[in-house]
């Protein structure tokens, strides 16, 4: 049997597979487009005919396809549901955690084992000591995979035993960064509409990361712990500092959504008030929300 198998050949499935083959790792592949398996073939990859001799081919099967029906077609194709049993199959496309619960069943309902991954990396960064890889599922399978999966990912995280973790942090992470990249592009609007060079701008951004993303850590305990006792940034200094973003942003007639959507937040945190609190407190004003949305 060969050491691991996997399925799916996109860029990031490619990445993958190459790397178990640098780490000297015998490797079974099956792609529906044969053709794109064929330089790590040359590598010493083997090309397997079907998705279930895919599977058989190894104790190990990485799915990297685009989303989870697409991995749900392939598991459930000819002779697939038999092949499952006694395979640890880790599927690291893209997806919710609705759609991780129900594979997960259809694996156990197989006999087979199930870890869920979110790859918090482009194809070209996997393999570094600082790539980060979110998996979730049983500890005892996560243990049988773990050796394979740093193969991948030096920042190898398991989230526990709710196979559902992976693609919650996935949604938690990704909705940092997407917020993140709101308040660049309007920051790239202001430097556009008063003639600073956004090429600077971008260089500042860059710069003044890390230490954001220290402070974002600080907030995140102090959520954590529900302490709100002002250390570092009282609320009561974004109040005003938004609604200067705001009103600049009137002036010079550009898009004002991302500043009256926060502008509005720190409103109602101040009604509230919570502007002698941290800054973290305005999660406050959102919880209510997130609530209603668990319930």
């Amino acid at each position: 049997m060969s050491d691991a198998t996997i399925i799916g050949l996109g860029p990031m499935g490619y990445a993958l597979a190459s790397l178990l083959i640098d780490a000297g790792k015998t490797v079974t592949l099956w792609n529906r487009t044969a053709d794109k398996a064929q330089p790590l073939i040359a590598r010493g990859a083997t090309l397997a005919a079907s998705p279930a001799a895919a599977l058989s081919a190894s104790p190990a099967t990485l799915i990297c396809v685009l989303d989870y029906a697409a991995a749900e077609a392939i598991l459930s194709g000819k002779d697939l549901p038999s092949t499952i049993q006694n395979r640890l199959i880790v599927n690291l496309g893209t997806g919710g955690p609705d759609e991780a619960k129900r594979l997960e069943s259809y694996i156990h309902q197989h006999a087979g084992r199930y870890l869920d991954g979110a790859i918090q990396a482009a194809p070209s960064q996997m393999g570094r000591d600082d790539t980060p890889l979110f998996v979730s599922g049983r500890r005892g399978h996560f243990g049988e995979a773990e050796s394979l999966l740093r193969h991948f990912a030096g920042n190898l995280i398991y989230l526990g035993e709710k196979v559902d973790a992976a693609a919650h942090m996935d949604l938690a992470t990704l909705s940092y960064v997407y917020g993140s990249y709101a308040g660049f592009l309007h920051g790239a609007n202001i430097a556009k509409a008063t003639g600073i060079d956004v090429a600077t701008y971008g260089q500042l951004v860059n710069a003044i990361s890390p230490s954001f993303g220290a402070f974002f850590q600080y907030e995140a305990n102090a959520i954590a712990s529900d302490d709100f006792h002002a250390t570092e940034s009282p609320l009561r200094i974004s109040i005003p500092a938004v609604r200067r973003i705001l009103r600049t942003s009137e002036q010079l007639k550009i898009n004002t959504e991302m500043p009256a959507l926060v502008d509005g937040w720190l409103q109602r945190a101040d009604a509230q008030g919570l502007a002698d609190e941290e800054l973290a407190a305005l999660i406050k004003v959102l919880q209510p929300r997130v609530a209603e949305a668990v319930a």
